[in-house]
């Protein structure tokens, strides 16, 4: 089947930025809006298009999907067998993507257009949006690795863009420095990650690469560098860049200030599609972290998601920024989805955790994207982020109220609900191959039921607030995303995943286990209920507890120090010992040596500048002079 028609995806959002960004001045505001919605809505229609006809009208190869191209061209070669294309790759868990992007982008620029509006960057706003849903795209359908790195670092690119959106707010411009930073940092071990793979697996190619019976997997062992093979050592540097992207311990502390941004960025980025790359990135090789030194590296994907995820879990119990709150939700969640890929086997049902992670990126981005939606609603009616500012909001804004409270119902597990399902995988395939990452897990979705309930119940019942300005629902074009996301929040979980994506690209069939869904929702539904306790009504309760944890709870609160110890590990460490000394001999010894020179040449030129003086008389008494010299040399010494 024919699917050129997919260059379109990508062609139309950076044509969109291209118009929006050159001739921002010049085009109205409403006019940007709408020309950014009608943009996103061709590209989701062509992303739906393009899902359908695969996965129902695409013939299988031996039962199994196979991978497609829309394009694809050689770009550079290096040698006969390594080279570099550029191109569109087609397979389920791509073109799941797509649908995910698209869907949460199309959202985000309608809800955008209520949300911004009055903005006076509102169409470089938009523009923006254009970019980053272009970037995310081309990562997304990437053929090798070199492509999904070019679109990796414009992602970057465009989502400090959107956190330093509002560039005269100090703490804004700082959180795009930090996330820029950090993710840098990490990508650069993504890069020398990429750089090994290809001198030691001999390709770029995704294909060439993840084939299990392809020389890169079969010769896995052919190099090694203290003790581990140098194709492990390529794999761990590449998860590295994903650790750093995806905020994974101890590379998440750019996550919880990018919050910074407008919320529709918080919901774009954040929760729904920049976040998920490092998974993404996973899920792409995942053939090889299986394979390779009997899935070393998936290991170390495994327990860094599950710490990460227990991290943030805590960390969330504690903080009052709703949008704070969601962000380190969103840590944890993607901790979910990486240690699912990292218990998860190859073949069949085997493979139930790679399935489950995907399922639960999937779900994920729409109950995520709700919430974050639905904070944004928020804070436009009441102007504040805070918890303490809140209460009592159900009675002023019934469609926020219903559909937040749909959401914070997904992402707790609750049954019925999309996030029941995608995480009920991930739990049955961490307990069937990694018990103690699973009483981990079961104990994050205890943790996620009651934060999450904390904040609903501190939002929309809570103390009654007298408030300045009566709080009001926001207008249609927010209100229509939230009411869709909250739909999909529940619909996503009754699409067969098994039978669309999963780790060998074969069918398989999910059997419902009563007993594990049972323990899963019972511990979900005590958090419901001790959120309940704590927070339906003004009670002095959890002051009580926090003094009770003491110094735990302070740590908590301030995220275990994780930013101080960076700080004091740059700023005194490295900044003041270590790049001080570096500074010293570059100021004295380089600079000092180059001013020494210059000095003394400046002085030798001032005694001899007397020589080409241009005086003739002054030649005339050199000349004179000299040849007397010559003659009382040839005289008495010659």
């Amino acid at each position: 089947m024919d699917f050129s028609y997919t260059i379109f995806i990508l062609l139309i959002p950076i044509t969109t930025f291209l118009l929006l960004g050159f001739f921002y001045n010049r085009i109205k505001p409403a006019v940007s809006g709408w020309i950014g919605v009608t943009a996103l809505t061709i590209v989701a229609g062509l992303s739906y298009y393009t899902a359908i006809k695969y996965f129902f009208y695409t013939p299988k190869l031996e039962g199994k999907y196979q991978t497609l191209y829309g394009i694809k061209m050689n770009w550079m070669n290096f040698t006969d067998k390594l080279h570099i294309d550029m191109g569109i790759l087609l397979d389920p868990i791509s073109i799941m993507m797509l649908v995910v992007v698209s869907t949460i982008s199309l959202m985000v620029h309608i809800y955008s257009r209520g949300y911004m509006d009055g903005d006076r960057g509102y169409t470089k706003f938009f523009a923006f949006l254009s970019l980053f849903t272009f970037a995310m795209m081309g990562l997304v359908v990437a053929t090798n690795l070199f492509q999904i790195y070019i679109f990796w670092e414009l992602v970057g690119v465009s989502s400090f863009l959107l956190i330093g959106y509002y560039y005269e707010k100090p703490s804004a411009v700082a959180a795009a420095k930090k996330a820029f930073i950090v993710t840098r940092f990490a990508d650069l071990g993504f890069l020398i990650g990429i750089l090994l793979m290809g001198y030691y697996g001999g390709s770029y190619d995704f294909g060439i690469l993840n084939n299990p019976e392809g020389a890169a997997i079969m010769n896995w062992a052919s190099s090694s560098f203290m003790g581990l093979s140098v194709i492990t050592w390529a794999l761990l540097l590449m998860f590295m860049g994903g650790a750093g992207k995806s905020a994974m311990f101890p590379l998440h502390i750019w996550l919880p200030d990018a919050m910074e941004g407008p919320t529709p960025v918080s919901a774009l980025i954040h929760a729904a599609t920049m976040v998920v790359a490092g998974v993404y990135l996973v899920a792409r090789m995942f053939p090889m972290f299986y394979f390779v030194e009997d899935g070393y590296a998936l290991h170390v994907v495994a327990w860094v998601g599950a710490i990460s995820s227990l991290i943030a879990a805590i960390i969330a119990l504690t903080q009052y920024d709703i949008k704070r709150v969601l962000a380190f939700s969103t840590m944890s969640q993607i901790g979910y989805m990486m240690l699912a890929l990292g218990v998860s086997k190859f073949d069949g049902h085997e493979g139930l955790g790679y399935m489950a992670s995907m399922w639960h990126l999937f779900t994920h981005a729409m109950f995520k994207a709700l919430l974050f939606l639905g904070a944004g609603s928020i804070i436009h009616a009441i102007h504040s982020n805070f918890m303490q500012d809140m209460g009592g909001l159900r009675k002023y804004m019934p469609i926020t109220h219903i559909t937040f409270l749909i959401g914070a119902l997904s992402i707790s597990g609750f049954p019925l609900t999309a996030g029941f399902f995608s995480k009920d995988e991930i739990l049955a395939a961490a307990f069937e191959h990694n018990k103690p990452i699973y009483f981990i897990t079961l104990f994050v979705a205890g943790l996620t039921a009651f934060y999450m309930f904390r904040l609903y119940f501190s939002i929309f019942w809570g103390k009654k607030k007298e408030y300045e300005h009566t709080p009001h629902e926001s207008p249609w074009s927010m209100k229509f995303p939230l009411m869709f996301l909250a739909f999909m929040s529940v619909a996503a979980g009754y699409i067969s995943f098994s039978e669309m994506v999963t780790a060998d690209r074969a069918i398989f069939h999910i059997h419902f286990d009563f007993v594990g869904a049972a323990i899963a929702v019972s511990v979900g539904l005590s958090g419901i209920a001790l959120a309940w306790f704590f927070y339906k009504k003004p009670t002095d309760y959890p002051e009580k507890i926090s003094t009770a944890f003491g110094r735990f709870y302070t740590w908590t609160f301030h995220k275990f120090y994780i930013d101080e110890l960076y700080l004091f590990i740059t700023r005194t460490i490295i900044f003041k010992y270590i790049s001080g000394s570096f500074a010293w001999f570059d100021q004295n010894v380089v600079d000092g040596s180059m001013r020494g020179i210059g000095n003394k040449t400046v002085s030798f030129s001032k005694l001899i500048k007397g020589l080409q003086s241009g005086k003739l008389q002054d030649y005339a008494v050199a000349f004179a002079g000299g040849a007397f010299i010559l003659v009382l040399i040839v005289l008495y010494v010659l």
